[in-house]
């Protein structure tokens, strides 16, 4: 298979040594999978009907999490709400606990990053960075096979490019996201369209130059897995002491491929990732059913025979991907989800058997008290499956299934008895269980994180919060407004972001957020948010709108805010809808949220503060239909605006 993942045509200050600072914060690498978790044992067929016993003193791999890529020069930036979709843990989101972003060999695009990566952090996913091509003054051409432009590193760059590396980390952590890790190279042995590494080079880079980079070392995210490329890191001391993560992307690469006995021998003490991929293709659309339920037994064989720690997509929201274009979750993203959503970071695989019958694929998984199974049926027919918790009675099983009718719907739980169950596994479906122990679900959520206000108008306010984690999943958050009379409930919803309506403009307000499970438990409060709606503007104000240029399905348009009043206005929220269809993905002097055709713009802190009888100007691109219409009005901080 040679698939073009990541073509963009098409698809596809001196700091301390990271080894100082790692040790610092006591966040050496969590120790990987077992030695002998992936072994042939773990996959061969059973007896059909063969008991699921789950075992939770046999523990495997510690779970990093489960996420995808986000490319804002390639792709589009994902939008505020996508952000919440992927990153979230609420109803009609996919849980993802981990973020792939692109290191530039521009440093002028390094900002298309932060957006998103600032958004997923806050919401508790792990960020991590790969490059594709190092500055062009690093980089020398020679020639491999028939390829007379290949690209690679020159050997007297090796370290100005770890500085180039380290210099985008302390970027994203001046601007609020602390990098997981970086990788070196994205797929140093597919490299047509970028930059080729050899095995030798790369144990010379973790050698000699690892080491200036501030946090944790990914490599050498191989596309099919090849060992060639990783065992000379593993064999070599020196170059595995400066690598923490081994990054592996499977295009290609078969079930039998996936364990890694080396690394088992060999990787104690480091983590092991699954980095890319897509399955089983780019070209089917990622609801055609039940072609989509392939991506389960993919992430079961994964982390099973595998062993690793974390999977990871590719593009996040595309046609073939976890979320459409649209901005909704796929079927390929539903089955991600029945992972993603349960089995958190910091989870423990737990032996299990892999395959109890012909056609069915099982998991287990311990976080806290609580046990996650999931189990996906590629069969044409339903079938029954027992399930036992070696030494657990007393649980509760909740139920969530995915098939070709339904879309992560929760099902009534089987009783059990003993500490077994018994479930009916629809035909080709993936359902996950969570035993939770007592006859009650006792534990409410964690408290919401402290809520953000992303805008204010004169007459509203959007406030955005981290998630909240509970074993059975959140069900529904409150936001209360709190004064001298106590709390009222002024917005709910299933996501991390809530639009206040009906306040008064100059009016001071304080906010706060419960969180909810299933059964009803609520969370502590959160931390309140002062919030100060703006006074309408003083004098009038006017807004020019304009198409600067347009392309197939594409355009750039020009705002232009100007205060016509005699005082400065100082912060704003600028309102307006587009009414065919047109969608931003970037904008620079403000921040774009976007919910259907409604807009909704604040200021960047450059653009924050509008003169009396001055302007500021917005710029931003944005996908069209077969029509682009301007919008018809504009409200500044709830005040209609005049403009042309």
């Amino acid at each position: 298979m040679t698939p073009v993942p990541q073509d963009p045509s098409t698809d596809r200050t001196a700091s301390p040594r990271r080894r100082t600072v790692l040790a610092a914060l006591g966040a050496l690498p969590v120790l990987a999978a077992t030695a002998g978790a992936a072994t042939a044992a773990t996959t061969a067929t059973t007896a059909a009907g063969t008991a699921v016993l789950i075992d939770p003193s046999v523990r495997r791999q510690s779970i990093r999490g489960f996420g995808g890529m986000n490319h804002p020069l390639w792709a589009g930036d994902l939008t505020a709400d996508q952000r919440e979709t992927a990153f979230g843990n609420g109803p009609g989101q996919l849980g993802f606990t981990v973020l792939r972003i692109h290191v530039d060999e521009d440093r002028a695009n390094w900002s298309r990053e932060v957006a998103t990566a600032k958004r997923a952090a806050a919401l508790g996913a792990i960020v991590f960075a790969s490059p594709w091509n190092p500055p062009a003054a690093m980089v020398e051409t020679f020639v491999r096979g028939s390829q007379t432009n290949a690209r690679r590193l020159r050997h007297d760059m090796y370290g100005a490019y770890a500085q180039h590396l380290e210099d985008f980390r302390v970027f994203m952590a001046d601007n609020g996201v602390e990098l997981y890790a970086v990788s070196v190279q994205n797929e140093p042995d597919y490299a047509q369209d970028w930059t080729w590494w050899t095995s030798d080079e790369i144990v010379r880079f973790l050698r000699e130059n690892a080491g200036a980079i501030g946090t944790r070392v990914i490599a050498p995210e191989s596309f099919q897995y090849v060992k060639a490329l990783s065992d000379p890191v593993l064999n070599d001391p020196v170059a595995l002491a400066n690598l923490d993560v081994l990054g592996a992307h499977l295009y290609g690469t078969s079930f039998a491929n996936f364990p890694y006995p080396l690394f088992q021998q060999k990787g104690q003490g480091k983590e092991l990732w699954m980095t890319e991929v897509y399955y089983p293709n780019s070209s089917d659309s990622a609801d055609l059913w039940p072609q989509a339920l392939g991506v389960g037994e993919h992430m079961h064989h994964a982390l099973v025979d595998g062993g690793f720690q974390a999977y990871v997509w590719w593009y996040i929201r595309r046609g073939y991907g976890p979320m459409r274009e649209d901005g909704q979750i796929s079927k390929r993203g539903a089955v991600m989800a029945h992972f993603a959503k349960f089995v958190r970071p910091g989870h423990v695989r737990l032996d299990a058997p892999a395959n109890p019958q012909a056609n069915v694929w099982t998991s287990a998984y311990q976080g806290g008290s609580a046990v996650t199974v999931v189990a996906v049926n590629q069969g044409a027919a339903a079938v029954s499956q027992q399930f036992t918790l070696a030494g657990g009675t007393g649980f509760t099983v909740s139920a969530w299934v995915t098939d070709a009718t339904r879309t992560l719907a929760a099902q009534a739980g089987p009783a059990q008895a003993g500490g077994s169950f018994t479930a009916t596994l629809p035909a080709q479906s993936v359902t996950t269980f969570v035993l939770t122990p007592g006859g009650t679900e006792p534990m409410p959520p964690t408290a919401p994180g402290a809520p953000v206000a992303e805008a204010v108008t004169a007459g509203s306010a959007t406030l955005s919060w981290a998630a909240s984690t509970d074993d059975t999943g959140v069900a529904r958050y409150d936001v209360v407004r709190v004064d001298a009379a106590g709390e009222t409930v002024v917005a709910s919803t299933t996501t991390t972001r809530a639009t206040v309506t009906g306040l008064a403009a100059g009016t001071a307000y304080a906010f706060a957020v419960y969180a909810f499970d299933p059964p009803g438990n609520r969370s502590q409060r959160s931390a309140t948010v002062a919030v100060t709606t703006p006074a309408a503007p003083a004098g009038g104000c006017g807004v020019d709108y304009r198409v600067t240029n347009s392309w197939g399905g594409g355009f750039q348009g020009e705002i232009t805010v100007r205060n016509t009043g005699t005082t400065a206005l100082s912060g704003w929220t600028l309102s307006f809808a587009f009414t065919a269809g047109q969608v931003i993905g970037q904008m620079w002097g403000g921040t774009a949220t976007q919910s259907g055709g409604a807009v909704s713009v604040a200021p960047a802190d450059y653009t924050r503060t509008v003169p009396a009888g001055g302007s500021i100007t917005l710029g931003f691109i944005a996908t069209q239909g077969a029509t682009n219409p301007a919008p018809a009005t504009f409200v500044l901080n709830g005040a209609a605006c005049g403009g042309s």
